[in-house]
């Protein structure tokens, strides 16, 4: 059993592009759970060599590393910029790669980056796959709509935003390791789903 303190997380970026919103809000959060005392791993998906999924090669390229990396997490961060309503596809393909071994039981954060409107869309279909992983999911995500008016010179300038992030990366350690559901404020625990 693990002690508090000892918390890992884990963070996959599902952006390739250069000076990306998506990174610098994710290391943000990262930079929150340091503050708490967890240790930290940003995966630059884009970095991997991932080919497309293929089931019949799920060992290709550098997928045992990716599900290694993740193996050893307590909590993992997605994050993705919204492409055409969704997530991006290097995300896609790397959490393709992986499967309940990785993700079962295990608390997950989501962050979800648009250019336009509240990336909504994106942020359901990452709690919807983590689900379906059995993964446990924290639910403090963070959508960043007109992420160029939220940085100026490559730093977060809404305040709001920067506390919801920085909430999210101490949740992630808060609820690390979480084997049940956390009791709600009326002292019921919330049933987990079979």
């Amino acid at each position: 059993m693990k002690l508090k303190g000892d918390e890992h997380i884990v963070a996959l970026c599902g952006s390739q592009r250069d000076s990306s919103h998506t990174h610098r809000a994710l290391s943000k959060a990262l930079d929150a759970a340091e503050d708490r005392g967890a240790t930290t791993d940003f995966v630059e998906v884009a970095s991997l060599d991932l080919p497309l999924f293929d089931p019949d090669h799920s060992d290709a390229g550098d997928a045992p590393e990716l599900r290694d990396r993740i193996g050893e997490a307590d909590s993992v961060l997605l994050g993705s910029p919204i492409y055409h309503g969704s997530y991006a596809s290097p995300l896609k393909t790397a959490v393709d790669y992986c499967g309940f071994d990785e993700f079962e039981g295990k608390t997950v954060g989501l962050l979800v980056v648009g250019g336009g409107d509240f990336p909504t869309p994106a942020l359901e279909h990452l709690q919807s796959v983590s689900r379906e992983l059995s993964a446990w999911v924290l639910p403090s995500g963070v959508a960043i709509p007109r992420a160029h008016e939220k940085f100026q010179d490559g730093r977060l300038t809404d305040e709001h935003l920067a506390e919801r992030i920085d909430t999210l990366g101490a949740e992630l350690v808060r609820y690390a390791g979480v084997e049940s559901y956390p009791e709600t404020t009326t002292g019921c625990a919330i049933p987990r789903p079979d």
